[in-house]
């Protein structure tokens, strides 16, 4: 799963964009989120693979349409080759007419119609070019009318995001992005489903059934169904997995490593930090099922009540998750703070491990352009001292 995920340790290499791409279209999803005490999500991610690159390739990337943004496993970053199925969903009125967008799209009709007339005449817009008048203030479960349109358009596929300036989404009409797209070429939903099944088993490497349906959020009753028909047709196979009582799933392309794993050579992953919302711990019941590793994301906890910290980040060692850290850039600074490290029960800080946080805490921090590392402290203790030597 580790190397299914480009994870695994590699001979170190410049970043370029076409691996920002080639990374993307390895996970088939990017999740966008917002949240910037450190890079945004989706950055976080590619560097977690890539190391050191610029964040400004993904946005070129969509702006050149190789990637386009709708809603997956959450709202992501998508291979632009992956559009037809979507188009699906899209197309596929039970995805949005049965739900508060629909219903409210249907009341607000005069609305869309004066909207869709603007970006006709006047080109691409953001949430931000509307201005807010019922005198309420925005937030998150909040929107004005105008964001509610752009984004329940967006859902409905009228509308794409074209670009991204400062991360906010620019909106334009879908035949202006892709203006030779024929909704002819959309394919059956039960070739959605497969193909959401076959992508996943790639891009988890080796999975048991029940952590197919989340990577797409399938339901779970449609990703069983096609799991039974693809292995069926020998489309996806099974291989027995120490531990397990059930069968381990794999992809046919990827018989080659699982082959070299049952003969113990098996990737080892790189000393790295995971966003949240990284694809190898967004599954939180899968991170604990296969590394023993409890995650939670506290930025809705109270501060009193967290355990661990605001946005804390697992630490991926020798394919093994072996702790978090709760980290803030002070960009204006120059300072990566760590405002707390606390190793899982068991994990022995040597000299290696020690060697390698230092590292990737280093590396982590020169991409952030925050040099200085502060480590405020670590349980154990010892080990916020230990990384400041």
């Amino acid at each position: 799963m580790i190397a299914a995920q480009e994870l695994q340790q590699r001979p170190s290499t410049r970043a370029t964009k076409a691996a920002v791409r080639r990374v993307i279209r390895q996970m088939h999803v990017l999740q966008v989120d917002s949240i910037h005490v450190v890079a945004r999500s989706p950055y976080l991610v590619l560097w977690s693979r890539l190391g050191e690159y610029s964040p400004r390739w993904l946005d070129d990337l969509l702006a050149e349409r190789r990637l386009f943004e709708y809603w997956s496993h959450a709202a992501c970053f998508l291979p632009m080759e992956d559009y037809p199925l979507y188009r699906r969903l899209m197309l596929d009125r039970r995805i949005w007419n049965e739900n508060r967008w629909g219903l409210w799209l249907q009341a607000h009709a005069d609305l869309i119609d004066r909207m869709l007339k603007q970006i006709r005449k006047n080109g691409p817009v953001r949430s931000a070019d509307f201005e807010r008048t019922d005198g309420q203030k925005t937030g998150w479960f909040n929107w004005k009318d105008e964001q509610t349109v752009l984004e329940g358009l967006w859902f409905r596929g009228d509308l794409m995001v074209a670009k991204r300036h400062n991360f906010q989404r620019i909106y334009d009409l879908r035949q202006r992005i892709l203006p030779d797209w024929d909704d002819a070429q959309t394919p059956s939903l039960e070739t959605v489903y497969e193909t959401f099944v076959l992508n996943t088993v790639k891009a988890l490497g080796v999975t048991k059934a029940a952590w197919i349906a989340d990577y797409f959020r399938m339901y779970k009753k449609v990703a069983q169904q096609a799991i039974e028909r693809l292995a069926k047709r020998g489309q996806i196979q099974t291989v027995e997995v120490e531990g397990w009582g059930v069968p381990g799933y794999f992809h046919p392309d990827q018989r080659a490593a699982i082959v070299a794993a049952a003969n113990g050579q098996v990737p080892v992953s790189k000393t790295t930090f995971l966003s949240p919302f990284d694809p190898l711990v967004w599954d939180r019941a899968r991170a604990l099922d296969l590394f023993g590793f409890d995650y939670k994301i506290e930025v809705y906890t109270p501060a009193p009540k967290r355990k661990y910290g605001y946005f804390t980040l697992p630490i991926l060692y020798q394919n093994r998750l072996i702790g978090r850290l709760d980290p803030k850039a002070h960009r204006k600074e120059g300072v990566f703070e760590v405002k707390a490290l606390h190793l899982e029960s068991g994990v022995i800080p040597d000299d290696q491990l020690i060697a390698e946080l230092k590292a990737a805490l280093q590396a982590c921090a020169d991409w952030h352009r925050t040099p200085t590392v502060i480590v405020r402290q670590s349980s154990p203790p010892k080990i916020a001292r230990l990384l400041s030597e």
